[in-house]
């Protein structure tokens, strides 16, 4: 499948990997919750295909479900396998997560560069990522069956990752890169204030200021220049100057009120 970006002006049309080229593979995943935060996972990112590998008994259970929620039916749909060479016979190139760093293996890609690696030389083959279980994570056995590996950096005084927390990663990455990216729409920019808002701010900010002995009538524009800084690097949007003005105007409203009860009880 072909996507158009529209990132460049060349009219190119960029390939992109489909998501159902994407295989996850548990081997031997030992907690159903587990199991089932990874459905959620994949599915957050637009992934499906799961393959299991001498999963435990209960990996279909009410657990399981609970964790899934609405992406149970990938676990459902999920093919089992009874060892790692039989999950990956129709595969073109597995990555395999892990922590060893063999002898023989020297070169080990962090999540973002696994995801680049996958985009640019594999968009068109079906690719996997192998987990292993979670306390002991993929034997040497499961590793030599693997091309390319996957580490993620963490802190060294607690290494080790939740099963599904790690696939996260792995899949944004990945989904950045692919069909599966989800399109971020995020809040659109609100009008910026013009100069004339701004100044017609300042101007009642002054008077109000001033009409509350708040400033300085011999040099009210010394404390001003301070205001001017301070709102200066906000980048003030026309809503802002709407609400500052706002509550101006009740400022102006309340001294009013106050000026006109204390001329009344002078009298």
């Amino acid at each position: 499948m072909l996507a158009d970006t529209g990132a460049s002006g060349s009219g190119e049309i960029e390939k992109r990997m489909k998501p159902e080229h994407l295989f996850i593979i548990l081997v031997q995943p030992q907690g159903p919750i587990n199991i089932g935060s990874v459905c959620r996972a994949m599915m957050n990112f637009g992934f499906t295909q799961l393959r299991l590998v001498k999963p435990t008994r209960h990996y279909k259970s009410l657990l399981a479900k609970k964790m899934a929620l609405t992406s149970f039916p990938v676990l459902e749909n999920a093919l089992i396998f009874d060892d790692l060479s039989q999950a990956l016979a129709d595969i073109h190139v597995a990555f395999g997560t892990t922590r060893r760093f063999g002898k023989y293996r020297k070169k080990f890609f962090p999540p973002a560069l696994a995801a680049q690696k996958i985009h640019e030389d594999y968009q068109e083959q079906s690719c996997a990522l192998v987990l292993g279980p979670e306390d002991t994570g993929l034997e040497t056995k499961d590793l030599d069956l693997c091309q390319h590996f996957i580490t993620i950096p963490t802190h060294d005084g607690y290494p080790s990752m939740n099963l599904s927390h790690a696939l996260s990663i792995l899949l944004y990455e990945i989904s950045l890169k692919s069909d599966a990216q989800i399109p971020y729409t995020g809040p659109l920019p609100e009008k910026q204030a013009t100069g004339g808002e701004i100044e017609g701010m300042f101007a009642h900010m002054k008077k109000t200021l001033l009409d509350i002995d708040f400033l300085d009538r011999q040099n009210p524009d010394h404390l001003l220049r301070t205001f001017r800084r301070m709102f200066g690097n906000t980048g003030l949007t026309s809503r802002d100057i709407k609400i500052l003005r706002g509550m101006m105007s009740r400022i102006d409203w309340t001294e009013e009120q106050r000026r006109k009860y204390l001329n009344v009880h002078e009298k």
